[in-house]
């Protein structure tokens, strides 16, 4: 029976996530629904487990499919729903345009290696730290990617074909502002992608098969699918075809043999064979035909009870007069604890769910959320935080939670979101243009918006005056604040969110003389 029609779905299916995953990363005039989102990425591994493993429910259990088409047809995850892996199909479809004899063949890939960067990830894993995760999760690597190396791009263009159109007085296109582009956090995607590219360019999918968590673990489970590609030794005629378009380096014409466990389900062998030398097979059909003299169904029940295991074991545009301080602040503003994102619940809850996809920043609207490097310590480089010196978290936002896949960030109400407090707003008197050049300022005061700062007499102007049980760390009034190099005002985080108090809104009450005639 001739397969070689799964390869165009495979392509068809893997084409889709990409070009609408991607689309999500590239979203700077979020366009897209938070509901749309969380449909694309519910069938991302590590995401959909991690969001499981703090809410339990169908609506997070993406990974328990991926689980169900592994178990059946192997590692089809791999192939058609991760989208880096097929961002290194594409690269190696560029290689072989360019390189026309150009050919894959058996890679023997060290189990050690494989088994060994599994391990540590699950042991970082379950002692609560995802450092490792984040740094190889294929789906978050993409979203970094995306959004650091190619969205600038995109918006670049866009901008430049914005004011094209404008000197001919057409409007359908708006200019979107980048704020900040770190050459430090730029180059962790940069090398990465320099380094998928180059392995992709030369041996296909030899990441997969080696520093990729999801892809060793997929693999594990897929050495006991139902159904496997394998040779038909009566139909092989030897032509050696299969092995040089397997991109996963995984068929050993030699012996005739198919290591299913680094098959990426990609299906160019069946397009490819003349004689229908490969196959696919089934338990069923072994049991038929008394092919298979022995199943270690304790492989299954062990590899199940890990699975069960792991499972259960865990623009703000300033309409005022801009200020420019004529003397710069001296006293550095020393955070000691990092804003995370409001609906993370705590810093120990967010580093320990949050994978680093980079997907609530590029979701941002003002940009506020931007990767960290060590503030979060070693094991949440690259996740999340608030950038004050960027923007600031916008009082009617909750976009951030709606479009988490991990449930890092938690979706919340408005109102809810509206009293929690992300960290408490700090006040440096010496850095203040009030106390320091003796001029009216003010900034933060206007920008905060639950009062939290206002001003209070001295000498003959005003100067702020935090009330922090008000304050809830949404940082308006560190964006807003003017001196340089340090804030005169900033936000201290809260390692654990709080409920700020909310101000009571004093109703006045005009009396009105029934006896007088109106005043027109």
């Amino acid at each position: 029976m001739k397969l070689s029609h799964l390869k165009k779905v495979r392509l068809i299916v893997s084409i889709i996530f990409f070009v609408l995953l991607s689309a999500l990363f590239l979203d700077f005039g979020n366009v897209l629904s938070p509901a749309f989102t969380n449909y694309l990425t519910y069938l991302q591994f590590l995401p959909s487990l991690i969001k499981f493993i703090h809410i339990a429910g169908i609506s997070a259990a993406g990974f328990l499919f991926v689980l169900i088409f592994t178990l059946l047809f192997g590692r089809v995850y791999c192939s058609s729903f991760c989208p880096l892996g097929t961002l290194q199909d594409i690269i190696s479809f560029i290689a072989k345009k360019i390189h026309k004899k150009k050919y894959f063949k058996l890679l023997k890939v060290s189990n050690w290696l494989r088994y060994s960067v599994l391990a540590s990830a699950i042991i970082f894993f379950l002692s609560g730290s995802l450092v490792e995760i984040n740094l190889l999760d294929p789906y978050s690597n993409f979203g970094r990617i995306i959004t650091q190396l190619f969205k600038p791009i995109l918006i670049s263009v866009n901008n430049l074909l914005s004011s094209f159109l404008i000197k001919f007085n057409i409007y359908s296109i708006f200019p979107a502002e980048i704020k900040n582009i770190n050459l430090g956090l730029f180059l962790f995607p940069f090398f990465f992608f320099f380094f998928i590219f180059t392995l992709s360019y030369k041996k296909g999918r030899l990441f997969c098969n080696t520093l990729c968590p999801v892809g060793t673990l997929l693999g594990i489970i897929s050495r006991v699918s139902f159904f496997k590609i394998e040779i038909d030794k009566e139909n092989c005629i030897s032509c050696n075809s299969c092995e040089r378009v397997c991109k996963a380096g995984c068929i050993d014409k030699k012996n005739q043999i198919v290591d299913f466990s680094k098959c990426v389900s990609c299906y160019n062998c069946f397009t490819v064979c003349p004689t229908e030398g490969i196959k696919y097979t089934n338990i069923f059909s072994k049991l038929k035909n008394k092919e298979l003299t022995y199943v270690d169904f304790k492989k299954r029940e062990f590899l199940t009870s890990i699975i069960t295991y792991a499972i259960s074991s865990t623009g703000l545009v300033f309409a005022q007069k801009k200020i420019i301080p004529s003397k710069f602040s001296n006293v550095p503003n020393l955070k000691k604890i990092p804003v995370s994102p409001p609906g993370s619940i705590s810093i120990k809850h967010f580093t320990e769910s949050c994978t680093a996809c980079n997907l609530c920043v590029s979701a941002c609207p003002n940009q506020v959320l931007q990767p960290s490097f060590l503030e979060y310590g070693l094991h949440g480089i690259l996740q999340p935080k608030m950038d004050y010196k960027i923007g600031y978290c916008n009082f009617e936002c909750i976009i951030c939670g709606e479009v988490c896949p991990t449930g890092a960030i938690q979706p919340m109400q408005l109102e809810k979101k509206k009293i929690t407090q992300l960290g408490k707003a700090k006040f440096i008197k010496e850095n203040c243009i009030v106390y320091t050049e003796k001029t009216d300022c003010g900034a933060c005061s206007e920008h905060c918006p639950t009062k939290a700062v206002t001003m209070i007499p001295y000498e003959n102007i005003r100067a702020p005056k935090v009330k922090e049980e008000y304050c809830i760390g949404c940082g308006a009034c560190e964006y807003a604040c003017p001196t340089k190099p340090y804030k005169a005002i900033f936000v201290e985080g809260n390692s654990v969110h709080q409920i700020a108090k909310k101000i009571e809104e004093k109703k006045i009450e005009q009396k009105v003389k029934s006896n007088e005639d109106f005043p027109f």
